[in-house]
């Protein structure tokens, strides 16, 4: 099973409501968190929906 480390890098504060309901479903709700998770096209769409408040750190194979 894929995985991948995503670290929390922007605040959610002054954000739309929809892009902090996608931190909170990522499991981030606090600056420099980290959380794995598995590499699925629905986490990848999330990740990518919020570029600027996260960043991918590591992609375990």
């Amino acid at each position: 099973m894929a995985t991948i480390v995503v670290k929390q890098i922007g605040s959610p504060i002054r954000r739309p409501k929809e892009q902090r309901a996608t931190l909170k479903g990522l499991g981030l709700n606090k600056m420099h968190r980290t959380r794995e998770l598995e590499d699925t096209p629905s986490i990848r769409g999330m990740v990518n929906a919020i570029p600027h408040l996260v960043q991918i750190v590591e992609e375990k194979a």
